[in-house]
Formats: C-alpha cells, sequence, structure tokens
C-alpha cells in the first residue's frame, strides 16, 4: 500500500500499463457484452446517474476520460446535443468499437460531436482549464497511478468544473459484503472467463477493486488532488460508489 492508499501490484507502473492495455485491447469486441451480463445491465443506470450529476448543458466541452466503447460519451450528447464531447482512452480497439455502434441520435458514422482521442490518462494531451465536465467511468482503478491522474483531471478542468467518478467499491454492509464478495471472486472469473474469452481480465476484474481504497478513503484522496466539495454515495448497496467535486 503507497501513502495515497493505493497498492500497487508486482510489476511497476509501466508494465502495468501495458498489460491493463493489452487486456482491454482484447476484451473490446466483448467489452459491452460482459459488462451487461455480469451486472445483470445495472451498469448502465449507474451511468445515468453518474450523468445526472454532470449535468452537462449546450455549448460546453467535457471529457470522457477511459472512455472505452464511448456509452458515457454518448450520453452526454443526448443530454446535451450542442455539446462536444472527448472521448479519451488509452485502448484505440475500445474507441472503434465505440465508434462503430448504433447511431441512436443519427448523429453520423463518426459519431459528429465525439472527439475520440487515443490518450494517456497521466498525461493527457490538453490544455489547462480546457473543460467544464470530466466523467470517468470504472477507469480510476485502471490507472497506474491513480493519485496522478486525479491531478491530470484538476489540471484540464476550468475552474469551477466537474469530476465525476463512477467505479466499483466494497460494500460497508458486514452481511451483504459478504454476499458480494461470494460472487465477485467465485462466479464472476468463470462466468467472465467464459463471456469475454479472457480468463485473466475476468480475475482482474475482482482482483483491482480488492486492491482499491474504500468509498470514503477515496474522497479523502480527490479532495487531495485539488478538488473541493468532495462528496460520495453507494450504488446499489456498495457494490459500485459515485464521486463528485469541483476543480478549486
Amino acid at each position: 500500500m503507497t501513502s495515497d492508499g493505493f497498492q500497487q501490484g508486482a510489476t511497476g507502473p509501466a508494465e502495468q500499463a501495458a498489460r491493463v492495455r493489452r487486456m482491454f485491447d482484447r476484451m473490446a469486441p466483448r467489452y459491452d457484452l460482459f459488462n451487461d451480463v455480469l451486472s445483470a445491465g445495472v451498469h448502465r443506470r449507474w451511468r445515468e446517474e453518474a450523468l445526472d450529476l454532470l449535468t452537462p448543458v449546450p455549448g460546453a466541452r467535457y471529457l470522457d476520460l477511459c472512455a472505452g466503447t464511448l456509452d458515457l460519451a454518448r450520453g452526454i450528447l443526448e443530454r446535451a446535443p450542442a455539446a462536444t464531447v472527448v472521448g479519451a482512452d488509452f485502448s484505440l480497439p475500445m474507441l472503434e468499437r465505440g465508434l462503430a455502434k448504433p447511431d441512436p441520435l443519427k448523429l453520423g458514422p463518426r459519431q459528429a460531436g465525439i472527439q475520440p482521442a487515443a490518450a494517456d490518462a497521466l498525461r493527457l494531451p490538453f490544455a489547462d482549464g480546457t473543460f467544464r465536465g470530466i466523467v470517468i467511468g470504472f477507469g480510476l482503478r485502471n490507472l497506474a497511478d491513480p493519485r496522478a491522474g486525479l491531478t491530470e483531471m484538476a489540471r484540464v478542468l476550468e475552474p469551477g468544473g466537474r469530476l465525476v467518478v463512477l467505479e466499483f467499491t466494497t460494500p460497508p454492509g458486514r452481511v451483504f459484503r459478504a454476499l458480494y464478495h461470494a460472487y465477485f471472486h467465485h462466479v464472476l472469473p468463470r462466468a467472465g472467463a467464459w463471456i469475454s474469452g479472457q480468463p485473466a481480465a475476468a480475475r482482474y476484474l475482482p482482483d483491482s477493486v480488492s486492491r482499491f481504497p474504500r468509498a470514503g478513503e477515496l474522497a479523502g484522496i480527490v479532495t487531495g488532488c485539488g478538488f473541493i466539495g468532495v462528496r460520495y454515495r453507494y450504488l446499489t448497496r456498495g457494490i459500485a460508489a459515485l464521486h463528485t467535486g469541483l476543480k478549486e
């Protein structure tokens, strides 16, 4: 465990980042199916709640960080069609998969309004104060250095801009936590390996969540990275949590 509250694996940050990138590259064709089946579709409601907190407005510029297949980016445009959204991820196959999805908004083959960017969350290729808001869904625990990622998010937000973090966490209730661990560490790896065809990826999810700071601790870390008014709330009895904060 580092002084920031984040546990590190046996490999260094560069090796960890490369390993995680390769994993998501391979998972891209089945990533959405993996999420839908293993969460029984609940992750879609969680994403809607994240967007409720982001409150996108027309004409503003937003960043969907660790954007994956661009569900949150599309959700921003559904709520504010005149907004501009950068969907940034270090896995190009994930972004390509997102751009190839059906287009219910009829925005065109390249999802007009969404600007895909193959980018490292620890070294974002954007100027200071570029975005009105940032949302990161299930991506913070995948960063080799989550604290450095949060500091970068603060840098590219405009003063008063809003950060929304949607992430898995450990349920606070003892009884439900025991049921959660039974599913997460025994059922999910087997089912996930069958669905995704990637046994290592299915094991990675529960392992990465167990190493990640709990919700209250994460709120303190977000505050220490340049955000004020940090709050959090649990989703679905603490399977996931939403953290929000404003750029100082």
